[in-house]
């Protein structure tokens, strides 16, 4: 049970933070698809630095691994929004192009550094000891900065939303922007913000995915897809916060299933494969995404150039 909770808490994290950079973009007017490449790059330079600085004092190569997973995310986070803010194109087809070159610049660039270190072309980089900085014990528990940071999130997006007159000029430009230039609101410049958010919270997304539950990572398997988990928790979440939050929950705790199934008795008697719990927080996606998609109250304005 420690286990599954200890899982539950990582998953849900990581899927919390990337569908709260999506909520920023959309809320801003500009649909999300490259999560899924933003939280790749993000991860690359959170753990590039990470290497970089093992020889340092923790605190100083937790803080700067921190600040380049959101660098980097910010900085490719500009190939969406350059093209669907400035140049109007389709916001769905500059999404997947920036997944996909995410993956391939990732690969690239990781076998680029092995190979000049170690002279063999490998994708994977390996954190063994410096991945125990980023985490601390509570009790019983095992306990991510990540973990820390959204909380923080939580907070911090309930305030700006609610009170804030940024929070509601964002909104404003993802619903009716035309109503939102007329009251004098820079509607691009608002959508710049949103998507260089997005991809601040993104990259931080794919650097605690990569480091929290493995010493290692392979980029060229990219983060396994869960840019677009994040946005079925987005949509089930209904773009608020607080629901964000417990549909991260909800898909964190069948994530975790798949890593601890064979622990908990009852489940492991049942003699399911455990490809079927991988499966498991895809196909529920699925069936959140047909049931809800109709029902959903997304900004009005979201994926419409302006």
């Amino acid at each position: 049970m420690i286990l599954l909770i200890q899982y539950t808490h990582i998953f849900a994290t990581v899927l919390f933070l990337a569908a709260m950079g999506g909520c920023f973009s959309e809320h801003s007017g500009v649909m999300n698809i490259g999560i899924e490449g933003m939280m790749v790059m993000g991860a690359l330079g959170g753990t590039l630095t990470m290497k970089l600085l093992s020889h340092a004092a923790p605190f100083v190569m937790v803080i700067c691994t921190l600040l380049a997973a959101v660098a980097a995310g910010m900085a490719w986070s500009l190939l969406l929004s350059v093209p669907a803010v400035t140049y109007k194109a389709d916001q769905t087809l500059i999404g997947t192009a920036v997944n996909m070159l995410a993956v391939a610049a990732a690969t690239v660039i990781v076998k680029a550094v092995n190979l000049d270190v170690t002279g063999k072309a490998s994708p994977t980089i390996t954190y063994i000891e410096e991945k125990e900085a980023l985490s601390f014990t509570a009790g019983v528990f095992r306990v991510d900065v990540f973990f820390l940071i959204a909380v923080a999130v939580a907070v911090l997006s309930v305030y700006v939303f609610k009170k804030t007159r940024f929070g509601l000029r964002l909104c404003a430009c993802g619903e009716n922007p035309k109503a939102a230039a007329s009251a004098g609101v820079n509607v691009r410049w608002m959508r710049y913000i949103g998507v260089l958010i997005s991809g601040a919270l993104s990259g931080l997304a794919g650097l605690a995915y990569v480091t929290s539950s493995v010493s290692s990572w392979q980029f060229d398997k990219g983060v396994a897809g869960y840019g677009f988990l994040a946005l079925a928790v987005m949509i089930f979440g209904q773009w608020d916060p607080v629901k964000i939050a417990l549909a991260a929950l909800i898909f964190g705790f069948f994530r975790a299933l798949s890593n601890v199934y064979m622990g908990i008795g009852f489940l492991n008697a049942l003699n399911i494969p455990g490809a079927v719990y991988n499966m498991l927080p895809y196909i529920i996606s699925l069936l959140i995404l047909v049931i809800f998609s109709k029902k959903s109250h997304a900004p009005k304005a979201s994926g419409i150039p302006y």
